[in-house]
């Protein structure tokens, strides 16, 4: 005889302790859980001798070490939940545990096991067989219905027409953007001129003392049309700063590719500024940070008869290893320089941070222009635009001149209360 054989084998409540089963040559018991699954495990559970009084719960102990399943004839060595089982019963387990689970028979264990099991649940009748079995009908039926068409499909056009409307606004944005940069573009053009640069800006009350640029290398450098027009950027973007008397620009490109052609880039800005002002070009220093800058052009402004109107450009390349690294490696120096007592906690203070930061990389820029469609900073030094205006243009493609005129508008005319 087996459980396996017997519906009353079911699930086991939780209050009982569940996950039990015997399991053996002849006698496998296999038992459901909860959740319908057949488990099978072993009955294995070695009471303390001292526990066969009345009143008192019986005590779970491990099995010796010098058993083994085939020294328990047929009951696996697994270690299981005790039961509540009665003096009697528990008299004949430890009987034949006594006996090395020789005494009992697999059939006289299931016998010992069966009133300590829960009842089996009824039997589906008729009835019940024939709702549950209408239901799943109804529920197929539901699936292929005309309902569900039609709510699918009026999701569907509920989609569309969402789609249909952002699709018509983004257009017309993005062609009253392009008409409007079109306008600045033709009626404020340099034409390569700094008088008519100083034209334009003439009226503003206030200028940038220091203007940074987020710049985009294209197809992640592979070709060199990329680099090139790349630097063709920098070297327009430094013509306009020098035109308007800003003195100190930063480059920022997140790669940070034009480090490695320093010298290449600051010939390029050299030739775009003599073609701007000619053979008494401004002097242009040129470098990143720990890596010493390249200057030139001093000679050809100090025999200028117009040296007093000329300013000198201190133009500085950053990338994303300036931002968030440099802040790293700065915490980490000073951590250690406190650990070796070099340094006090209390003087860790937000001004020497900004001091060593401005120090090793840059100082805090005023303006921040973005030549891009949407903000997107890319890795800048986060630290270094806690107080910076930014600008950018919505839906604008590449870097052009009526960008850079209207981020000088839009900072003269903006109220910097510095957190106030």
């Amino acid at each position: 005889m087996s459980l396996a054989d017997s519906d009353e084998v079911t699930w086991l409540t939780e209050t009982h302790l569940t996950r039990f089963a015997v399991s053996a040559g002849a006698a496998g018991i296999p038992t459901r859980s909860k959740g319908g699954v057949c488990r099978e495990a072993a009955m294995e559970s070695n009471f303390s001798k001292g526990d066969a009084r009345l009143g008192e719960e019986p005590r779970l102990r491990t099995p010796p070490q010098n058993q083994t399943p085939a020294d328990l004839s047929g009951i696996d060595d697994k270690l299981l939940y005790a039961m509540p089982f009665s003096a009697k019963d528990l008299q004949r387990y430890r009987k034949d545990e006594k006996f090395s689970h020789r005494l009992l028979t697999p059939e006289e264990k299931v016998n010992l096991l069966k009133p300590y099991l829960p009842s089996p649940p009824p039997p589906l009748d008729r009835t019940r067989r024939a709702s549950l079995s209408q239901v799943s009908r109804e529920e197929r039926k539901g699936k292929l219905g005309l309902r569900r068409f039609l709510r699918r499909h009026f999701h569907i056009f509920i989609y569309a027409l969402i789609h249909l409307y952002f699709s018509i606004y983004i257009r017309l944005r993005q062609a009253y953007h392009a008409i409007g940069n079109r306008f600045y573009t033709v009626y404020h053009h340099h034409h390569h001129s700094p008088e008519l640069i100083q034209r334009d800006i003439k009226d503003l009350s206030r200028f940038p003392k220091h203007l940074s640029v987020i710049l985009t290398l294209e197809d992640q450098g592979r070709s060199g049309a990329g680099l090139e027009k790349l630097v063709n950027e920098a070297a327009d973007i430094a013509a306009w700063c020098a035109s308007a008397g800003i003195t100190q620009l930063s480059i920022y490109e997140k790669t940070g590719i034009l480090k490695g052609y320093v010298k290449e880039t600051h010939q390029t800005i050299s030739q775009r500024l003599q073609t701007y002002f000619g053979p008494s070009f401004p002097s242009v220093s040129l470098g990143a940070p720990h890596i010493p800058p390249v200057q030139s052009g001093l000679l050809s402004l100090s025999n200028s008869p117009n040296n007093e109107n000329r300013k000198n450009i201190n133009i500085l390349l950053i990338s994303a290893e300036d931002g968030r690294d440099s802040i790293v490696d700065l915490t980490k120096t000073l951590a250690e320089m406190s650990q070796r007592k070099k340094l006090q906690p209390a003087d860790i203070t937000t001004e020497l941070v900004d001091a060593e930061l401005s120090e090793s990389v840059m100082e805090e820029p005023d303006l921040l222009v973005l030549f891009s469609p949407f903000v997107e900073l890319a890795g800048y030094p986060p630290w270094q635009i806690r107080l910076t205006e930014i600008f950018h243009v919505p839906d604008n493609q590449g870097v052009g001149y009526q960008v850079f005129y209207r981020a000088l508008c839009k900072f003269a005319k903006a109220q910097m209360r510095m957190g106030r």
